[in-house]
């Protein structure tokens, strides 16, 4: 088995990891080396792709990048499940009059049931099907958050998931009580992954296959017969979560947005401040990623028509 790892500077890392993704749409592993990060992708010799393409697409938008290729155990593919724990995701504090929201445990398939309760609510993910376990900083940032909102109101109500990975934004969001849920990614086997982690999971919810530059996002379809706006959470690079402020047509309920760098935070809100009079209602970091959570200011109200985003 060879473990082939990129690693560059943080500054030039959303560039890098976007240009993986095309090479290697199952996802990679991230692991931080303090000013950089390190991207490895896994594989039998003559499956990865060659260094030249690498180097190539790397130095397309200039970034600087070591590529290193490294022989790993025969044995690696246990080891890998030892790099994949169950996550705890901490119920926020309940603040006076605020809803008893649940903590959430992720765990993957191979790790014993904890029986979850009325105070923990457990997911099975499967990492080897797709991006997103519910580990990474992104992530667990946009589950903060979005355990916040539902412990400040009522988690009713439509929920579109914009890159939904292996789906573990869409599945929580629809045991916390959010229906209908829809969730879109570009990637075909994340869809898969996603419609076959919720049937794990014992929920439904609509798992579509769109461009995400280019596709109407189905608001219209959310928005039939609720008298409101949908809830939207959007793990994306600021590149896409900018894209994404330019082709809203009116304001989401709430916008929970991560997938962005340390210092990227401010622009990406400031996008849908100005392009749809949202408000910034909290910003979080860690790991040397954020997450915004804003509020929409002119949310659909019953009597106004629905419109496609």
């Amino acid at each position: 088995m060879i473990r082939l790892a990129v690693r560059v500077e943080r500054s030039s890392a959303e560039l890098v990891l976007a240009e993986l993704l095309e090479l290697a749409p199952g996802g990679v592993e991230e692991v931080d080396r303090g000013s950089q990060v390190e991207y490895a992708l896994y594989g039998a010799p003559g499956e990865l792709p060659s260094l030249p393409d690498l180097r190539a697409a790397a130095a397309a938008g200039g970034a600087l990048v070591d590529v290193h290729t490294t022989e790993v155990p025969d044995d690696w593919s246990e080891r890998w499940r030892s790099f994949h724990r169950p996550v705890l995701i901490a119920a926020p504090p309940r603040a006076g009059g605020g809803l008893l929201t649940p903590a959430i445990r992720i765990r993957p398939p191979w790790e014993p049931s904890q029986g979850g309760g009325p105070g923990v609510l457990e997911i099975v993910i499967d990492p080897g099907q797709a991006f997103g376990t519910g580990a990474h900083a992104s992530t667990r940032l946009c589950l903060e958050l979005l355990l916040e909102l539902s412990s400040e109101r009522p988690p009713a109500g439509a929920l579109l998931d914009v890159g939904c990975g292996s789906g573990v934004l869409a599945i929580v969001a629809s045991k916390l009580g959010y229906t209908p849920v829809i969730a879109l990614d570009n990637d075909p086997p994340s869809v898969q992954a996603t419609r076959q982690n919720a049937a794990v999971n014992g929920v439904e919810l609509d798992a579509r296959r769109a461009d995400l530059r280019t596709a109407p996002l189905p608001l219209a379809d959310l928005d039939e017969g609720t008298g409101q706006a949908p809830v939207v959470v959007c793990n994306l690079l600021r590149g896409l979560l900018l894209e994404l402020a330019g082709r809203l047509s009116r304001p989401p309920r709430a916008l929970i947005a991560s997938g962005l760098l340390a210092g990227e935070g401010e622009e990406v809100a400031g996008a849908f401040e100005a392009g749809l009079a949202m408000r910034t209602r909290r910003r979080i970091a860690a790991g040397g990623w954020e997450a915004v959570w804003l509020e929409g200011e002119r949310a659909a109200r019953p009597e106004e028509p629905n419109a496609a985003g």
